[in-house]
């Protein structure tokens, strides 16, 4: 059987970069003043963070059923048996949901994943996926296998700005301005399904520490009896300054010396709910690859 791994761009992964390892990237949609873009392919993460910049009405949309079942439709015309499919989590979007329900229309031929994962942690268990087909695995198999181990992986992000938090009516305006008074950065989590709180910084270098931290504690207490070749930490931002996503990565690294941390912009899709300058790290807990 050849089965083909496919995911969405919320994963880190570019469609170019997916087209190099032989994965197929579906590219998200997202909206700047009611023209709608698609991530890679006519916009880029520097043109996005720069509409954010000028104020301009910038939103997310799921990818339309038209361009997920051909791009599926695609993979099976090349030769594929079957398809495993990997979208951001249900918890924060529609997409897995609507992509199931189009799955039905295929016989079982289409595995639709839901590991509850965004960014750094759905890259990780995209190339898991990856590697469990080249070993020989079905899409039922390793749909099993990614959505038994969801919950071994954490993310945590902190936003410069709480304004994009607000449009979405994640928080209350006033929650919002007495916030940015303050100099308050919140620190986000997911360890499931939602986006919850996970704690409170003044500025964001104390921001930052709290989310280095977090992962310390990961590793001391939840992960700690699994191999380092096992982890794998990645570091993900929103920054207009490249010198700032690379201290960002160099603080990560300088942290945890024993593992190889990787740095990836978050989405285009993501984007348009943190603003720009955020800062995300994530750890995750992945099979043996060779």
């Amino acid at each position: 059987m050849r089965t083909a791994i496919v995911t969405d761009t919320n994963s880190g992964i570019t469609v170019e970069q997916g087209r190099k390892s032989g994965i197929y990237v579906l590219p998200m949609p997202v909206i700047i003043e009611g023209q709608t873009y698609l991530e890679g392919v006519n916009i880029t993460n520097e043109q996005l963070y720069q509409s954010i910049s000028s104020d301009k009405a910038v939103s997310s949309s799921q990818p339309s059923p038209g361009d997920v079942m051909a791009l599926w439709d695609d993979i099976f015309n090349a030769g594929f048996d079957e398809i495993v499919y990997i979208p951001m989590s249900s918890g924060l979007s529609g997409s897995c949901h609507n992509a199931a329900q189009f799955a039905l229309d295929y016989d079982s031929k289409v595995q639709v994943v839901d590991n509850h994962r965004i960014s750094v942690t759905l890259m990780e268990s995209v190339l898991d996926a990856k590697a469990l087909a080249n070993q020989g695995c079905s899409a039922k198999e390793i749909k099993e296998y990614l959505e038994a181990t969801a919950y071994e992986s954490s993310i945590y992000v902190t936003v410069s700005s709480l304004k994009y938090l607000k449009k979405s009516g994640r928080i209350t305006s006033s929650a919002a301005a007495m916030a940015n008074i303050l100099n308050i950065k919140p620190i986000l989590t997911i360890q499931g399904e939602k986006l919850d709180l996970y704690a409170k910084a003044r500025g964001t270098m104390q921001s930052e520490k709290k989310m280095v931290e977090a992962v310390k504690t990961d590793l001391a207490a939840r992960f700690s009896e699994i191999p380092t070749s096992r982890l794998k930490i990645g570091t993900a931002g929103t920054f207009e300054k490249k010198e700032d996503a690379d201290r960002w990565l160099s603080l990560v690294q300088s942290t945890f010396p024993q593992t190889s941390v990787y740095y990836i912009p978050l989405s285009c899709s993501i984007a348009c709910h943190v603003g720009i300058n955020a800062a995300g790290i994530g750890v995750s807990v992945t099979t043996e690859r060779p």
